[in-house]
């Protein structure tokens, strides 16, 4: 029986992220990889990355190789592409598209068919520990849709959404990891001013980030519980979130991802 090969559109980051979880989890092997990618040098990287795989630049021999496409390109190279992609496409081809801001129902006027899936990760995928938001039809093949499930559950942990809220997930998850990152440089700041190294400040800020996060994700309490359970009456931790709310952090923070969203919609 031969192998059930799977094209990634584009070599970058995220595709290798993906690739590498997907092995970890064993939902595919790197002699099912198939990387279209123009780059020499990077065809030669993904070839050291990932002994097995095989890497062309040419479109047509990635999509006539596979049934399973993930096109892991820039939005704006998928629109390029998408005239000779959609030529290329057969009735069995399954694509998954994580490029940003093109929406659902664009993806398959450009595309030509309606077995499209629309994916949002995020970079911490490239770790392990992404957060992505799949948004599909409601007639899309219960096993295509399993297996979009596993692809990207081998990098952290999906959901699922309409289309139309894609833009509030841009604005959360896609553009969160940046909110976290501001958060945990001032934590550090914080460290370093209270007269902590910079190198154990910005350790201890991150794992307490990364600490409180898996506390919410596995204990399944509300943060605001949580937030509780480390609060004393009169101790340090309720005079430094007055602190914080004197400073309106928790505003600041629903601000940033409403205008994200927002700017996610203008960019459409």
């Amino acid at each position: 029986m031969a192998i059930q090969i799977v094209t990634f559109i584009g070599g970058g980051q995220m595709a290798q992220a993906l690739a590498s979880g997907a092995i970890a989890a064993n939902v595919l092997t790197a002699e099912q990889l198939l990387f279209v990618e123009p780059s020499q040098p990077q065809q030669q990287l993904l070839r050291d990355r990932f002994a097995g795989c095989r890497v062309t630049d040419q479109l047509a021999q990635g999509v006539a190789e596979a049934t399973r496409l993930v096109l892991s390109v820039k939005p704006h190279i998928l629109k390029e592409l998408a005239p000779q992609l959609a030529r290329l496409l057969q009735p069995q081809h399954l694509l998954v598209s994580i490029a940003a801001g093109i929406s659902l129902d664009k993806l398959q006027s450009l595309l030509g068919t309606r077995r499209v899936v629309r994916v949002m990760p995020n970079t911490p995928a490239q770790v392990g520990v992404g957060a992505a938001a799949i948004a599909a039809d409601d007639d899309l093949a219960d096993g295509d849709l399993r297996w979009v499930e596993q692809l990207f559950n081998a990098v952290g942990r999906t959901v699922h959404v309409p289309d139309r809220l894609m833009h509030a997930v841009t604005g959360l998850s896609g553009s969160g990891p940046a909110y976290v990152y501001l958060v945990i440089e001032a934590l550090s700041d914080g460290g370093v001013a209270a007269g902590l190294p910079r190198d154990i400040a910005t350790k201890l800020a991150a794992q307490t980030v990364l600490g409180g996060a898996q506390m919410v994700l596995e204990t399944g309490l509300h943060p605001g519980q949580l937030k509780d359970q480390v609060t004393s009456p009169g101790g340090t931790t309720i005079a430094a979130l007055a602190s914080l709310e004197a400073a309106a952090v928790r505003g600041a923070l629903i601000h940033a991802v409403q205008r994200a969203a927002a700017r996610s919609a203008e960019l459409e």
